[in-house]
């Protein structure tokens, strides 16, 4: 059985209206169709596939999920021995604006000899996303 690429991932939070805002509103991924599992959550999407599930804890009710996700054992905050989660991407200068409009904070950085410029940000459960950018649109870099 050959892996032919990476899917989605899944986060788990009790912080599901911020984080859908956070990957709607800064990572300009749309809400789309989700089955109507047992659990709250939403499904954000890139063009029509689901990159990012998002699973919401209700703290008065996780039978269903853990009925169907099973339970972890409250850990639902940051990326455990997943360091990053990452993505190619483009629009540096506009993912800069928004994330400043937000007040997020990120981390710069270039990646030698790859052509690529990097954004290091958290989600609200504090996952690191990466972005990778073209480095024809660092700052400073001839175009």
């Amino acid at each position: 059985m050959p892996l032919t690429r990476l899917d989605h991932y899944s986060i788990r939070t009790k912080r599901l209206d911020e984080t859908r805002r956070f990957y709607t509103e800064v990572m300009e991924l749309s809400e789309g169709a989700r089955p109507a599992f047992p659990f709250p959550g939403a499904w954000m999407y890139r063009g029509d596939q689901a990159v990012v599930h998002i699973v919401g804890i209700d703290p008065d009710d996780q039978e269903g999920l853990k009925g169907y996700l099973g339970d972890k054992g409250g850990a639902e905050n940051g990326t455990g021995t997943i360091d990053h989660v990452a993505f190619a991407a483009t629009g540096l200068e506009a993912m800069h604006a928004r994330l400043r409009s937000r007040n997020l904070a990120w981390r710069d950085r270039k990646v030698p000899n790859l052509g690529l410029h990097q954004v290091f940000v958290e989600d609200p459960n504090g996952v690191t996303i990466e972005l990778n950018f073209p480095i024809e649109e660092s700052p400073g870099t001839a175009g």
